[in-house]
């Protein structure tokens, strides 16, 4: 049997409360994640911020003018709501990561099997589970993708 040791990714890329929307974007788009921990100055998980937050907190702005949650842009935009779109985005860029992540965290440890790491995703809707270690630090981190890619490999 497979634990989170076998199969996560590590070490796994973090950001901290601290770091804006822009450089959190910058690291999902430029690394092809859809979300990653946050983590204090002593390396503890304090929350995760993923695209989905992101796009909800974008609408709760109201500074794209979306048609739902797939994040697509309406094709009948206006000419001025591309203009406020504009000002939307510089505000969302400058907005600290502790204002739009996700506190309530599940995390497992390295002994953990897969098989408790995909009931808990399953249970929880969650995508991502950081992996830390006695002390509370992030070491890993276990994805779907990382569930599935292990399943091939049995």
């Amino acid at each position: 049997m497979f634990t989170a040791k076998d199969i996560m990714s590590k070490p796994a890329i973090s950001v901290t409360e601290d770091h804006t929307l822009r450089e959190v974007l910058e690291i999902l788009a430029g690394q092809h994640f859809s979300g990653m921990p946050v983590v204090n100055a002593e390396g503890k998980v304090i929350g995760i911020i993923s695209d989905t937050d992101i796009i909800r907190y974008s609408q709760q702005l109201k500074v794209v003018p979306l048609s739902n949650l797939s994040g697509w842009i309406s094709p009948y935009a206006e000419i001025s709501d591309l203009a406020s779109m504009k000002k939307g985005f510089e505000l969302l860029y400058k907005t600290k990561v502790s204002e739009v992540m996700t506190r309530k965290i599940y995390s497992v440890k390295d002994d953990t099997p897969t098989s408790k790491i995909a009931q808990l995703m399953s249970r929880r809707n969650i995508n991502r589970v950081p992996v830390i270690d006695s002390a509370d630090k992030l070491v890993g981190i276990v994805t779907r993708s990382d569930l599935v890619q292990c399943m091939t490999n049995e």
